[in-house]
């Protein structure tokens, strides 16, 4: 599969084979679970290069002869396998799918969460509602519920979260403590692993999250155990709800993978807010997966996939954005960048913001 493909870079007969690509995307994926789950990629995968017939694969993986070879003839048309004189083996893709924590972690968000909501794409779109989002329980949007999604969705979503977050904590905490830091306001800090992360780093700092009380509640509970309450605050605040000011005394404010959950108007009343507690001293610190600033056609690809999951699912308004717009609601606010950072982790970026 080619990512970019613009106007005139392919033939007719290459569009026309891309075009039944998409077409049968959903038998795709669900064949490409299918094989993952059910272990016949991981049966092929055992048997290395001399590879493995349908019968044998079969009866290890407890499966009909005819289930598994509907899945290994189109396993092999969309490159997961190879096939020679009856015996399979394992391509590259399939190697991935099998081997790869990202793809797993992608595959398994998508399957759990976002497979049977994206039905209601074309709705959310209409209404500018997350109209998908019934298919996962009833709420206004996903965060109302995140604690409590159902069967495996919830384990999926946090694992996509935090694989995209955990991951570079390592890379952000010398960008954060490069100068003295007596307190970090972490706004939308979830389930207070970034805070942890800090306190472990730091044993004169604090940290003050700010996010709705359930979130609190299991951050709360882990730092707890991590032995840190003694230098850790919690601000319930509920940013679009609510118009109490910001907690207000902290010299680093920080949004990672935040902004992204909201709307541009809104994404304004946070950075507004923001600005009102800062002074000249305050840092504020913008983390965000720009999809314009990604190294990798895929990356790129897999970012502006996950702002249709925003449109369907999460809330119907916010997106994974181009980083000359958050700049621009940046400037908006009465703040100037005065730091960028491309490519730490997975293809963040890092903004450093002061008031101007």
């Amino acid at each position: 599969m080619k990512f970019d493909m613009g106007p005139g870079e392919v033939s007719a007969f290459e569009a026309k084979s891309m075009a039944q690509w998409i077409v049968f995307s959903p038998f795709i994926f669900q064949a490409t679970v299918v094989m993952r789950d059910r272990g016949l990629l991981a049966g092929i995968d055992a048997a290395g290069e001399t590879g493995i017939d349908a019968p044998r694969l079969a009866d290890q993986c407890g499966l009909s002869l005819y289930g598994t070879r509907v899945l290994l003839d189109f396993a092999v048309d969309i490159g997961l396998v190879q096939e020679a004189g009856g015996t399979y083996t394992l391509a590259k893709t399939g190697y991935f799918i099998l081997n790869d924590d990202m793809t797993r972690v992608n595959m398994n968000f998508t399957r759990d969460v976002c497979y049977q909501a994206l039905g209601a794409l074309d709705e959310s779109i209409r209404d500018g509602k997350p109209c998908g989002l019934a298919a996962l329980g009833d709420w206004e949007n996903l965060y109302d519920g995140l604690t409590c999604l159902p069967g495996s969705a919830s384990e999926s979503w946090f694992r996509f979260d935090h694989f995209y977050s955990d991951r570079v904590f390592d890379e952000f905490l010398p960008v954060v403590f490069s100068r003295p830091v007596k307190e970090i306001l972490d706004i939308g800090g979830n389930t207070g692993r970034w805070a942890q992360r800090c306190l472990d780093h730091n044993q004169h700092v604090r940290v003050t999250i700010m996010d709705l009380p359930q979130q609190l509640a299991i951050a709360r509970e882990n730092i707890a155990a991590a032995g840190y309450s003694d230098r850790f605050n919690e601000y319930p605040l509920d940013v679009l709800r609510e118009d109490r000011p910001y907690y207000k005394g902290a010299d680093v404010i920080w949004m990672s993978q935040f902004l992204d959950c909201f709307s541009e108007q809104e994404i304004l009343k946070i950075l507004g807010n923001a600005v009102a507690v800062m002074d000249s001293n305050t840092e504020l610190y913008i983390i965000e997966l720009f999809w314009n600033r990604q190294k990798y056609d895929a990356a790129r690809f897999s970012l502006n996939a996950t702002s249709l999951y925003f449109t369907c699912i999460a809330n119907g308004k916010s997106r994974m954005y181009h980083s000359e717009d958050i700049k621009a609601l940046v400037q908006q606010t009465g703040l100037v960048v005065e730091q960028e950072t491309d490519d730490i982790g997975e293809g963040h970026t890092v903004l450093r913001c002061r008031l101007a």
